[in-house]
């Protein structure tokens, strides 16, 4: 009897989980269609500042200034339109970059909610260890999608389109422009996420930071192979300019790692 008794607690645990987690899910289900819908209100502008990359030059130099180089920003005076293949493909262009911005918009709603269902069954330590990252973690993704959308971008679409543009004439899709752009733009601002992630697994006692100090060389030629991946241009300069912050990046997390508290001896 004892059993079976046992055995309903644990259904009806289990149940209230699942109800907690459904809950949880419809909160941030809201959340992202009530900031969609926002963002369709201002996709048009949205797009135009997804097209800056395509008509500007950030941080362009101007020879006639050396050696007092300063970097300008620079507008060309031309706006580039984007062109659609299909009747449909206006609206769903719109949607997706809509729905990209609703998420965005919505990330505190669902990272509140990812904390809170959680949140119990964490310990005191770990409960302030994950409430100290989230702010530096979210700081993390921020620098990496401007630095995608400020540095490399400019640079890889400059590339791309003027590439073989003496027999070829470039017109951007919409569809694939925009997926393109949030697709690279993402892909950085995720592998800026490198130092927190290496503090974590250090601080979780998955790897040693002495283990990670020995990878050096390694980590330096991966991040070189990662960059020519990532990066949509296979010009030895954008890969650079990716793979250089990137071992950078690993450097921090080495850095960051040597504060993480000693774990206690088994006893």
């Amino acid at each position: 009897m004892a059993a079976t008794t046992s055995e309903r607690d644990k259904e009806l645990s289990l149940v209230q989980h699942l109800g907690e987690l459904r809950d949880r899910l419809m909160v941030a289900g809201i959340a992202v269609l009530i900031t969609t819908i926002i963002a369709f209100l201002f996709s048009v502008d949205i797009v135009r500042i997804l097209l800056v990359p395509v008509n500007c030059e950030f941080f362009h130099v101007d020879p006639s200034h050396f050696p007092y180089v300063v970097p300008e920003y620079i507008c060309h005076e031309t706006r580039t339109k984007l062109i659609a293949l299909s009747p449909t493909e206006n609206f769903t262009t719109f949607l997706r970059v809509s729905l990209f911005s609703g998420i965005a918009l919505a990330m505190p709603v669902i990272l509140f909610e990812i904390y809170a269902y959680i949140d119990p069954a964490l310990f005191p330590k770990e409960r302030r260890f994950v409430r100290l990252t989230v702010l530096p973690v979210l700081g993390l993704f921020l620098t990496g999608m401007a630095f995608c959308y400020f540095i490399l971008l400019p640079n890889a679409i400059k590339f791309l389109i003027n590439f073989g543009g003496d027999v070829i004439e470039n017109q951007l899709r919409a569809s694939d422009y925009i997926s393109f752009v949030t697709t690279f733009i993402l892909g950085v601002g995720l592998v800026f996420e490198v130092p927190a992630i290496i503090y974590t697994v250090v601080r979780v006692g998955v790897v040693p930071r002495s283990w990670l100090t020995r990878q050096r060389r390694y980590v330096f030629l991966l991040a070189f192979v990662v960059g020519a991946v990532i990066t949509p241009t296979p010009d030895p300069f954008n890969q650079t300019l990716v793979a250089v912050p990137m071992y950078l990046l690993f450097e921090l997390g080495l850095f960051l790692a040597r504060f993480v508290p000693a774990r206690p001896a088994a006893a």
